[in-house]
């Protein structure tokens, strides 16, 4: 029972150390070892504890899967240089005190590295201690510190393009804000620590020059001691103090070279999440080429007379066993897979590999009528990674991300995306379909990456000039090299993953009126029903039947109103359906009652509205073209309307602000009709539509 509280006491220690005391306790008892004499069994038990340490921090940096995930290395190698230098300090302090008492005066281990490492010869101490401090402060530090500090450098001028790369993946919906938020915070975190790591790096170097300093110190220090103060032949204290020193120097010097191989190490690490062991195997020793070429020369050196014949056909003959195993599993496991789409191929089709399908021994049936997919993306063969997640193909997610933000943004559920090879497209092609039918193709670079100008970009780039396929801007496929000179240039570099969801995003927003069909609509009553029985019940089928409804919410989609607000909307439609049952009429009346939504759209939160109005008299021509069956206008006045709204447009872009026409209600869907696709970027509205207490500013007329 006596022996129950010390588990308690210790319990209660560890809870303070883990409650705040642990750094401030440990940066204390750094600098009480620079003053406070200690014994030499206590710096048997330090020095024991500095070489465990620096073994634990190589291989913490071994087996981390990338270096951000080590964020306080910078801190934990100031914290072990601290320790280094204290100790020598203190083993100084011991040396020069106590030196004259023979070799194991500054402890067991002191002595152990001047007895065992080196045989008891200060002379090959010497030159043992000068080629790990060459390897150390020459090599590894120096090499080290190079690269933390380009990388720093680079990390740093490539911070703004990175950020606008991640809204630029935010606005395509490839992003949430919750993962954009988390993409951004890695941004500040991988710049803040390769720039710790840029001056942490500065502490091993100097951490080598005082390991040589410290050296020559104790020399001088035991011979003038040794010979002055305690009357030692010069010999004796030349061989005595200089066998401590030396001892003393190695066992600063091992730690220090394990800890610099860290820094190395790590600053060197790509900054993917990788397994090291995993990534050397693979890359060095995956390869059954080398290996076997390698066996190969090696089989030819041990036939050399003269040469040790059996290390070298030994080592010949394990490399040639390995290359052969690795060629095996390849010709084994070797092929391409189908791509992994929302759908797989079905019998008959065409595979990954070219090879048609085995055709079903079944007797046809109406099941082998299959229908059209609403969503297709047909792919040339080099395309094939970027859809197998087996060979590290990103679009499949992409376009997981693409669908769950224009469903949140368009108010419908977009339909899955089938994916298919197709050996007629070029092989770097692609051709998205939308209900069977082709809508846009392009061809990309799989193997690069592409750099687009946000208009801020300065300098040019090495590489090959192409096209951005969703919006036609000019860019550059670059090399993944080059990413971090492209983004330090203020260019926005997106992979050919993100290119090809770019693109399907922003057909998906153009062609989302013919992708809302009946039952896409069924399912939204339905869900309205959960909230809202009562209106659900009244809007159908008491009110409307499901077809005009159906082509009121197509008739918002095709002038880009979302149709989140469905509540808003089916309201809107029982209080008119009594009146009429047109499809144009309601969706006039769901304009009206979705004004302020609609505006906000527009100009946001602005407090006022820029717009331009007609001049009287086109008002007036508009107006009697519409009446009865809608004579057209005359070609010459329809071509100067659509010169004037483009200049407008031109001059509200210049200005950054968005371009409005305020027209009469009965003139409103004509005009939109008329501009849709020669100026889509002109919003056209009804005066009411316009929310009472949204202030107007007259930026033109019309004439």
């Amino acid at each position: 029972m006596s022996a129950q509280p010390l588990p308690n006491t210790a319990r209660r220690i560890l809870d303070l150390l883990r409650h705040g005391l642990g750094a401030p306790l440990i940066v204390l008892a750094l600098l009480a070892m620079v003053v406070v004499p200690l014994a030499a069994p206590v710096l048997d038990a330090l020095f024991t504890f500095n070489i465990a340490i620096s073994l634990l921090v190589l291989l913490a940096v071994v087996y981390v899967k990338r270096p951000l995930d080590f964020t306080i290395f910078p801190i934990v190698l100031l914290v072990t240089t601290m320790l280094r230098l204290a100790l020598n300090v203190a083993s100084t302090r011991v040396i020069l005190l106590n030196g004259q008492n023979g070799h194991e005066a500054a402890g067991k281990v002191i002595a152990s590295f001047g007895e065992f490492v080196i045989g008891g010869n200060y002379a090959v101490g010497i030159v043992v201690f000068a080629i790990l401090t060459i390897i150390n402060f020459v090599v590894i530090t120096k090499g080290a510190g190079r690269v933390s500090e380009v990388t720093a450098r680079f990390i740093l001028d490539a911070m703004p393009g990175k950020q606008m790369a991640i809204d630029a993946d935010l606005n395509a919906g490839l992003l949430t804000r919750e993962e954009a938020k988390l993409r951004r915070e890695e941004v500040r975190e991988e710049a803040d620590f390769y720039g710790a790591m840029d001056g942490a790096s500065k502490f091993i170097r100097g951490d080598a020059i005082a390991g040589i300093l410290i050296l020559f110190i104790n020399l001088l220090g035991g011979l003038a001691v040794g010979v002055l103060q305690h009357g030692m032949p010069f010999g004796d204290a030349a061989s005595t103090y200089t066998l401590l020193s030396i001892g003393d120097g190695l066992v600063a010097q091992l730690p220090a070279l394990l800890v610099s191989s860290a820094v190395a190490m790590l600053v060197t690490r790509a900054s993917r999440s990788q397994d090291m062991s995993e990534a050397m195997m693979g890359q060095v020793f995956g390869q059954y080429r080398a290996l076997a070429i390698a066996a190969g020369i090696i089989g030819l050196v041990g036939l050399v007379p003269g040469m040790p014949n059996l290390a070298f056909l030994t080592l010949a003959a394990i490399l040639g066993f390995l290359a052969w195993k690795l060629w095996k599993r390849e010709q084994a496991g070797g092929g391409a897979r189908p791509p992994a789409g929302d759908a797989t191929a079905a019998p008959g089709e065409m595979t990954a590999l070219g090879v048609p399908a085995p055709a079903p021994t079944a007797e046809l049936s109406w099941d082998e009528l299959r229908p059209v997919d609403p969503l297709g993306l047909e792919v040339g063969y080099r395309l094939i990674p970027l859809v197998d997640k087996a060979q590290g193909g990103e679009l499949m997610a992409r376009i997981k991300g693409v669908r769950r933000k224009l469903t949140q943004d368009v108010g419908f559920l977009i339909p899955p995306v089938h994916i298919r090879d197709n050996l007629e497209l070029p092989a770097a092609g692609y051709r998205l379909l939308v209900h069977g039918v082709p809508v846009a193709s392009a061809d990309i670079h799989p193997d690069r990456e592409l750099a687009l100008d946000p208009g801020s970009a300065m300098g040019q780039l090495e590489g090959i000039p192409g096209k951005d396929p969703a919006f036609g801007l000019d860019a550059t496929w670059i090399q993944p090299h080059q990413r971090a000179h492209a983004e330090s240039l203020g260019y926005t570099v997106v992979d050919p993953a993100t290119v090809v969801a770019t693109h399907l995003s922003h057909l998906i927003r153009e062609h989302a009126p013919e992708l809302l069909g009946h039952e896409e609509v069924q399912q939204l009553l339905a869900t309205l029903a959960k909230s809202a029985p009562k209106l659900a019940e009244d809007l159908t089928p008491k009110a409307l039947p499901i077809p005009v409804i159906a082509r009121v919410l197509q008739n918002l989609l095709i002038e880009h109103i979302p149709i989140r607000q469905l509540r808003k909307i089916a309201e809107a439609l029982v209080e008119n359906a009594p009146l009429s049952q047109d499809p144009a009429v309601l969706t006039a009346a769901v304009r009206n009652a979705l004004g302020r939504f609609i505006v906000q759209e527009i100009a946001g939160m602005s407090p006022e509205l820029p717009v331009f109005t007609l001049n009287p008299q086109l008002e007036r021509v508009l107006q009697e073209s519409t009446q009865g069956n809608g004579a057209a206008l005359e070609p010459g006045l329809a071509e100067r309307l659509h010169q004037s709204l483009a200049d407008c447009v031109g001059k509200q872009e210049a200005r950054n602000e968005p371009a409005v026409v305020l027209v009469p209600g009965p003139v409103r869907a004509a005009l939109a009709r008329m501009v849709r696709h020669s100026v889509p970027s002109l919003s056209v509205l009804a005066y009411s539509e316009v929310p009472e207490d949204k202030r107007l500013k007259l930026v033109g007329t019309i004439s």
